[in-house]
């Protein structure tokens, strides 16, 4: 009775086996479509036109690619930190994964709106980039830091 009660165990545990496999290999199969549909691998490069996978962003690229930071400036240059390789990284896949989500359950506005972290990250690109004006003008109004500064309260339009 023993040696039978342990030969069911045996077959349980194989059964068992077989079935972990399998949901191991179903949820290893769906991940790896997902990442192959969704184009990941892409988003770990500069090109801008990884920003247009979705349809979302489609009227930003365009309006991008006619303007005038189109031959000198990516995606990546005005929305990730420039100072710091690993919170660039952090703030892309953060932003990924942010948009992911709301682009797979359909919950982003008609009007896209920019965080209020992303808007720092963008201000302090303008800075970065265009820091012999910026310089001039925070001396000309008198502004000591540059945390006073916001470009995109004023130009928010321009980039796309």
């Amino acid at each position: 009775m023993a040696a039978e009660s342990q030969a069911t165990g045996q077959k349980l545990r194989s059964v068992l086996r077989v079935v972990a496999a399998v949901l191991f290999g179903c949820v290893l199969g769906t991940a790896g479509f997902a990442v192959s549909y969704a184009e990941v691998p892409s988003y770990f490069g500069e090109d801008p036109e990884t920003c247009a996978n979705c349809h979302v962003m489609n009227d930003q690229y365009s309006s991008w690619a006619k303007g005038p930071h189109a031959s000198f400036a990516t995606c990546n240059d005005c929305h990730l930190p420039h100072d710091d390789i690993i919170e660039k990284y952090w703030t892309k896949a953060e932003d990924g994964l942010v948009h992911g989500a709301k682009f797979t359950f359909g919950d982003y506005p008609q009007n896209i709106v920019i965080r209020d972290k992303n808007l720092e990250i963008a201000n302090a690109a303008c800075l970065y980039c265009h820091k012999d004006i910026t310089d001039e003008l925070r001396y000309t109004m008198g502004v000591d830091d540059q945390e006073n500064v916001s470009c995109v309260r004023c130009h928010s339009g321009v980039g796309h």
